[in-house]
């Protein structure tokens, strides 16, 4: 009995998706609360718990989508090319919110909550945009 590599593959897609999903989950879960949650003078204890793995995160995603390619070419033309709009529009809010993630620690208090709103908007717009592409 030899090996099962379109098997390992599998496992190895479904895995980096699951981690995406649970580690990257916490994330989204925050920018899409972040409006509720009162800022103090101190630094921000979500921004405390999420800096130290926030860009690992996306990481999984990517490797979930190389394997994808490299194991299962047809198998990702087509859902790319299924998939091609909200995708894309998932990647613009991951991007949004990565960027207003970064710059948000470099922007005077003043000009904070511009980025603040490009991080709850970056959220809800990639989290949005997963729902479309599991959706039935």
């Amino acid at each position: 009995m030899g090996i099962d590599l379109p098997l390992i593959w599998f496992v190895i897609i479904v895995f980096s998706t699951m981690m995406y999903v649970v580690m990257d989950g916490f994330d989204l879960g925050i920018g899409i609360l972040f409006p509720w949650v009162k800022e103090s003078g101190r630094p921000r204890s979500d921004d405390e718990h999420r800096r130290p793995v926030w860009d690992g995160n996306e990481t999984w995603l990517v490797l979930g989508g190389a394997a994808l390619f490299g194991a299962f070419p047809l198998a990702y033309s087509v859902i790319l090319d299924a998939l091609a709009i909200p995708l894309t529009l998932m990647l613009i809010g991951l991007i949004f919110r990565g960027v207003a993630f970064e710059f948000r620690f470099k922007a005077t208090p003043e000009k904070r909550h511009i980025w603040d709103k490009a991080f709850i908007w970056g959220s809800l717009f990639a989290t949005f945009s997963q729902g479309v592409v599991v959706a039935p």
